[in-house]
């Protein structure tokens, strides 16, 4: 009988090219480094982040409409960096980072986060729209 160790889980292993997309979707987002580093340990709630409060609080640079802040999130669902809260009653507006999502933001704080080039912006806009698996 094989027992498993569940108190040393080994980290998700991904191809460069998912953290490469992952990481150019956070650095494009409309989003700031202190959003994903409060999503480290905590949900944020769509609340939190529309309009002015996310401005005050450091999470965007500019306001951002709920419809706004949620399409961007649907897309770094999609892309695996971040997942919607679920509670007792099914899903909230809070999000948090997934597995890849704590991955690339380790690498993108220990290499400090970067301003996205016009390639990274092209690359992420195409990706995007396309809905391409690189």
């Amino acid at each position: 009988m094989t027992t498993i160790d569940f108190s040393n889980p080994k980290p998700f292993v991904y191809t460069p090219k998912t953290l490469l997309r992952a990481e150019r979707s956070l650095i494009c987002s409309p989003f700031d480094l202190s959003l994903f580093t409060a999503m480290r340990t905590q949900s944020v709630s769509v609340s939190a982040i529309a309009m002015e409060k996310g401005v005050k609080q450091g999470y965007t640079k500019r306001p951002l409409s709920e419809l706004n802040c949620d399409n961007a999130f649907d897309w770094l669902i999609e892309v695996g960096v971040l997942r919607r809260e679920v509670d007792g009653q099914g899903i909230t507006d809070g999000f948090r980072l997934t597995p890849l999502g704590h991955q690339v933001l380790e690498k993108i704080t220990e290499n400090n986060w970067r301003t996205p080039s016009w390639s990274d912006r092209l690359n992420n806009a195409i990706t995007r729209w396309f809905r391409l698996p690189f």
